[in-house]
């Protein structure tokens, strides 16, 4: 099975570990954020795995390279020229992830979720795609209606809201753990250029199945920020 790690980000919340290197690089407890993933989603049957980058690209592909790729198949997405956020960046691998359904793990996420049973749970819903939440504290969420489908995302700061399609009474929000099952039909709601995949989602979300794989009884931890590391 395939899946997409999600590296190319500046890490400025991470400066100045990042002033150096990329965050995918920085290290914890012995392994680098990159090599905690590889192994994570490796042990989850994903076997084939394309890597985007942009900050600090070559030191990603040395350090790839100098551990023989762990042993799996990795190819490189290279952003080096811009940066294309997470969406723009996911369409820019589509040719190597529309063969079927496939994995998507943010860089500087690090968590003890079952892929396994994650994957197993986006089969057998037959959703356009599946996005990992927790119920946990949050600026940012995500909304679902009472058949378990995306209908908003909302900023819970300022109050502004992008709807999807009618929330109903009493939508469940949830944060968005920056795990994700996708099927590949998602890359006909995509198009080139720079921006996030939660406006995908949104935009499929009108027509198609978004839905949820609620983790909030595992550990899950963004390693973006310095306090993660503590």
């Amino acid at each position: 099975m395939k899946a997409m790690i999600f590296a190319a980000g500046l890490g400025t919340r991470l400066y100045p570990i990042t002033k150096t290197i990329p965050k995918a690089l920085a290290p914890y407890k012995g392994k680098t954020l990159l090599q905690h993933v590889i192994e994570k989603i490796s042990d989850a049957g994903f076997d084939e795995i394309i890597i985007n980058i942009h900050h600090f690209a070559e030191k990603v592909k040395f350090f790839l390279a100098e551990n023989n790729n762990f042993g799996k198949n990795i190819i490189i997405s290279d952003e080096t020229e811009q940066l294309l956020e997470t969406g723009g960046g996911l369409f820019k691998a589509s040719n190597f992830l529309k063969d079927e359904a496939f994995l998507v793990h943010n860089v500087d996420i690090l968590s003890n979720i079952d892929l396994k049973k994650m994957c197993e749970f986006h089969l057998k819903n037959d959703s356009l795609a599946t996005l990992a939440v927790q119920n946990r504290e949050s600026n940012k969420r995500l909304y679902f209606n009472k058949n378990n489908e995306l209908c908003k995302w909302k900023n819970e700061v300022t109050g502004e809201e992008k709807p999807a399609r009618n929330c109903g009474n009493n939508p469940i929000p949830f944060a968005f753990s920056g795990i994700h099952i996708i099927n590949p039909e998602i890359f006909k709601f995509m198009k080139h250029g720079k921006y996030s995949i939660i406006e995908t989602y949104l935009l499929a979300a009108i027509t198609e199945k978004i839905t949820y794989f609620d983790h909030s009884n595992d550990l899950w931890a963004d390693m973006g920020k310095p306090e993660s590391f503590k």
